[in-house]
């Protein structure tokens, strides 16, 4: 009961906070946060890009705070050389407890592909990495990628194939977000130390001004009665999804004996 409680107040809360589906302005909806001008938004709001060099990298963040949402962003990620760097976009709340939901783009030698790392933080715990190929160039042209989250899951997209599915296993001792509202957020910065190939390859300042572009921002947050609010993956996307993991996924936590030697997290151990 309690739980069920807690869960009505949340949607109570989401309810009073959204305002509809809309096709976002980046003048309207977001905030160019740090960078000194190396954040930039451009075309009547249309268009926001980001830079790094070496004095400092960029980012922004949403003027509004989502309880449950399905989210689109179209990125154009670093071209070239952008080994060092990372393109952060992510949901995430505020405190020692919170919650985050993660897409990260680890940059790269010229010609070797991208990994998008993505991660899911409830109450302030995270380590549940899964990285992932593309089967595109994701620095040619725009991508869209795209958050589901619902009380039930939360749904990692790309051009509208599912990577990710993360459930709601409260019932199972696994935290889920379902009470913080979060924030969007994306930066983009320098991480030579991890980023690529752990820290063995650095970032090349002489190809500075690194820059990644964002556009088509979409949110759909109307009611608690919303289709998306109860979505769920059909057999389609299921296939898809298993397509991904089978072809593209390079690192899932639920697989790394050695990270978890007493045993995997139990989210690990459902089908």
């Amino acid at each position: 009961m309690a739980a069920a409680s807690s869960l009505a107040s949340s949607i109570s809360f989401f309810l009073l906070m959204v305002i509809g589906s809309a096709a976002g302005n980046f003048n309207q909806d977001f905030d160019v946060t740090w960078g000194d001008g190396r954040g930039k938004i451009l075309n009547n709001g249309n268009l926001l890009t980001l830079s790094l060099d070496r004095a400092s990298g960029s980012g922004f963040q949403s003027k509004r705070e989502y309880l449950f949402g399905k989210i689109d962003m179209q990125l154009k990620l670093v071209a070239g050389n952008s080994a060092g760097t990372v393109t952060a976009y992510y949901l995430s709340s505020k405190g020692s407890t919170w919650d985050e939901i993660d897409f990260e783009f680890l940059g790269n030698l010229s010609g070797d592909p991208y990994i998008l790392h993505t991660n899911v933080f409830s109450q302030g715990k995270g380590n549940r990495e899964q990285q992932f190929y593309l089967w595109f160039d994701p620095t040619a042209d725009f991508h869209t990628y795209s958050i589901l989250w619902n009380p039930q899951r939360i749904i990692f997209s790309v051009d509208g194939t599912p990577i990710r599915e993360f459930k709601n296993m409260e019932n199972r001792g696994v935290p889920f977000p379902t009470r913080q509202p979060m924030r969007i957020y994306s930066s983009l910065w320098n991480a030579d130390d991890w980023a690529t190939r752990g820290g063995l390859v650095k970032t090349d300042w002489s190809k500075a001004p690194f820059m990644a572009s964002y556009r088509n921002f979409r949110s759909e947050a109307s009611s608690a009665t919303a289709p998306w609010m109860s979505q769920q993956l059909d057999f389609a996307n299921q296939q898809r999804l298993a397509w991904v993991r089978k072809n593209y996924m390079i690192y899932d936590y639920c697989r790394d004996s050695r990270r978890f030697p007493q045993g995997f997290p139990p989210e690990c151990n459902v089908a």
